[in-house]
């Protein structure tokens, strides 16, 4: 058989077979070979040793690339399905957030957090009533002050300077008109 019409392909089904030996190569030196001085032996390894490592690493290599293979196809036809019945990438996104949002409502610990946030939201609400009602009280028996009722009295008769007796279209009243003596004027 003529060597230049050999099969050389590693991975067809034919190597090994009909092939001529009479013309092999095994007179040529191949890099890292037993009897290369470049790659001694470990020690502890005899040749036969060696030998058997070897064809055992070329045999789980092969299988490593068949596995390969199979995923890759596997990879492909999944794509294809995928494909076929209208799944794209973001919709598959979307489904993993959903569900993975449905996880973690279901967790204890999700539970437990949203239980004292409800907890500590409730009694945040019932202490902002309660100062809420205390600055109303406050402001209503500051209103009601002796001073307060000054200062508003000052604050009406320096509107009646600066507006006129009808500066918002109200009707003037005799209150309105004249400042009274007791409080003047600043």
């Amino acid at each position: 058989m003529d060597p230049a019409s050999q099969d050389i392909n590693l991975n067809s089904p034919n190597k090994g077979l009909g092939v001529d030996h009479s013309d092999s190569l095994s007179d040529v030196p191949v890099e890292g070979a037993v009897g290369n001085s470049a790659n001694p032996l470990p020690p502890g390894l005899t040749e036969e040793e060696a030998e058997e490592l070897r064809i055992e690493l070329t045999k789980v290599e092969e299988e490593i690339n068949t596995l390969r293979q199979v995923l890759s196809a596997k990879e492909r036809h999944a794509t294809e399905l995928k494909r076929k019945l209208g799944l794209s990438p973001l919709n598959e996104l979307r489904q993993n957030l959903t569900k993975s949002w449905q996880d973690v409502q279901t967790s204890n610990a999700y539970k437990k957090t949203q239980e004292t946030l409800s907890q500590a939201g409730q009694k945040t609400s019932a202490a902002l009533t309660t100062v809420g009602t205390a600055i109303s009280r406050k402001l209503g028996d500051m209103r009601n002050s002796p001073t307060f009722k000054s200062f508003e009295d000052k604050m009406g008769n320096l509107k009646y300077k600066v507006v006129g007796p009808r500066g918002n279209g109200e009707a003037v009243t005799p209150t309105d008109t004249t400042p009274t003596q007791e409080n003047p004027p600043f």
